[in-house]
């Protein structure tokens, strides 16, 4: 025969009751979850905003030398050219030894001495016109030097077009001058 379960008394069915509620926690108690949705949003949105005002940039670099101040060496032994371009709105002027390089890059004198063609700058005389230069004296033939100044409204691809104009020949590729210092107008 099955015995007969014992039956609890008031008190131990009471006592049941109490322990097997829920405590509530104290304040300082409480265990609850840290709620980061929030936070994860607003960061989102920092890294969006980011990524779409990047300026994503790519940049050339140009070797050039710093030209030479003063009287720090020997003077040369040979004549150098010291060749000088100087870029205006209306043309090239160019300075060597000699002084000015007239119109036509024909001897010396005053004036530019590659103008522009229409609304470009004429690159291709400019070429002819430095290598003409270069070969002048066969003592400029070692020279590498050229100093390069601009007006100060002339665009960043004008400056970048001259040089590579300068650095050499069209005609045979012949290096004429590979190093180009900047200068400042007087």
């Amino acid at each position: 025969m099955a015995k007969e379960p014992e039956k609890l008394s008031a008190a131990q069915r009471s006592k049941i009751r109490r322990l097997s509620q829920p405590k509530e926690l104290a304040p300082d108690e409480e265990g609850g979850e840290l709620n980061i949705v929030p936070f994860l949003d607003i960061i989102m949105n920092v890294l969006m905003f980011v990524l779409a005002t990047v300026a994503v940039t790519y940049t050339a670099t140009l070797d050039t030398s710093l030209g030479h101040a003063g009287g720090g060496g020997k003077p040369p032994s040979t004549p150098t050219l010291g060749l000088t371009i100087f870029i205006s709105g209306d043309g090239f002027g160019l300075k060597a030894r000699g002084g000015n390089v007239a119109p036509g890059c024909n001897g010396t004198g005053s004036g530019l001495a590659v103008g522009r063609k229409g609304s470009d700058y004429d690159y291709p005389t400019l070429n002819e016109c430095v290598a003409k230069l270069k070969h002048a004296s066969p003592d400029f033939a070692g020279e590498t030097q050229v100093t390069l100044t601009a007006s100060p409204n002339i665009p960043y691809q004008i400056i970048i077009s001259t040089m590579d104009a300068v650095r050499k020949a069209d005609s045979n590729g012949e290096e004429l001058f590979p190093e180009v210092n900047f200068g400042v107008a007087r």
